[in-house]
């Protein structure tokens, strides 16, 4: 794990009613801020995700880059950096941890872009998955700060249907004897695989597999695909996996005191420009859904990604996904 800083925020009262004492979001800083301050670009970690992770947005020719602007990658609460079931006393470790809701993690996140980092103006936030709906929540709680918004296979609120599938990533992972009700002492490994599985099955399209676009990866078969997705969860503790989960299927930019459940009231409220990309094979976070937000947002635009990775299409690996990507995000920029 690549280093990163700490910004410590004290005893945060949670929207669950609880208040969580010697909060902590990590986070990492690129490149350098500029003399006008206004290269700031924010990109919240996605579910699983850590700060590393999020480099591929970064690498060499990439319009992300650290020679040219000030990137700020908070980890999401509940990843196993920053304060999480894994890493907090009791009586909040493990299956004790608070719920952590989207409005909550924008609002730690502002406070450390604020108070730690001093900054008034972000020029853009982007993010993928649940870095997305943090990117929709940051718009519509600070629309005097946020001056541009790119959310990558994401929602504003989690839909219906995304809410059963992640219902069922859940039962998998605690049916395992040894998840205990997530008082375990070792991992609970069959419940993670099961948990993998789904994922991988509904990670990328039906149309990716036909074509054996795993090959890009440098896998070689279905099995593979499986294998690599495994490895990937086989090493998060099972208590932050559904930390997390619990806020991408809880998330909502209306469910706050700001705006109290008035999805239309909250959308209409991100006056930031706004390139908003699903990808149209995502299994996750359908174009629609994309398009009935965007309809309600002042000055956003759909541009769905035309590419056969479903929801891992801001993956990295798949170059004419990139290429969109960063076509979007210059568009926003130069704007």
């Amino acid at each position: 794990m690549n280093e990163y800083d700490l910004f410590e925020l004290g005893s945060v009262s949670l929207q669950c009613g609880i208040t969580l004492p010697d909060a902590k979001i990590a986070y990492k800083t690129y490149g350098k801020l500029n003399d006008k301050g206004d290269n700031v670009i924010l990109m919240p970690t996605f579910f699983g995700g850590y700060h590393s992770d999020t480099e591929a947005m970064m690498q060499p020719g990439r319009f992300i880059s650290t020679e040219k602007y000030f990137i700020i990658v908070p980890n999401l609460l509940g990843n196993g950096l920053s304060s999480s079931p894994s890493n907090t006393p009791p009586p909040f470790d493990k299956a004790g941890f608070p719920a952590i809701s989207l409005y909550d993690n924008v609002v730690c996140q502002h406070r450390l872009v604020t108070e730690k980092l001093g900054l008034e103006k972000i020029s853009l936030v982007v993010g993928f998955s649940m870095g997305a709906q943090q990117a929709f929540q940051w718009g519509a709680l600070y629309p005097n700060m946020v001056e541009n918004i790119a959310p990558l296979c994401g929602s504003a609120r989690t839909s219906a249907h995304n809410k059963l599938f992640l219902e069922s990533c859940k039962l998998a992972l605690c049916l395992d004897s040894g998840f205990k009700q997530g008082w375990y002492a070792t991992p609970p490994i069959k419940g993670i695989q099961a948990f993998s599985r789904i994922h991988a099955s509904w990670s990328f399209s039906q149309d990716f597999f036909r074509e054996e676009e795993y090959r890009k990866m440098g896998l070689s078969s279905v099995q593979d695909v499986s294998a690599f997705i495994e490895g990937y969860f086989r090493q998060k503790d099972a208590n932050d996996l559904l930390a997390m989960l619990q806020t991408w299927q809880n998330a909502d930019v209306s469910q706050n005191p700001v705006f109290k459940g008035d999805l239309e009231q909250a959308l209409g409220s991100i006056t930031a420009r706004a390139i908003v990309m699903p990808c149209e094979t995502d299994l996750y976070f359908r174009t629609k859904d994309n398009e009935l937000e965007v309809a309600k947002m002042p000055n956003a635009e759909l541009r769905p990604i035309p590419s056969i990775w479903g929801h891992m299409a801001p993956f990295g690996v798949n170059q004419p996904d990139n290429l969109f990507i960063d076509r979007a995000l210059a568009d926003l920029l130069s704007s």
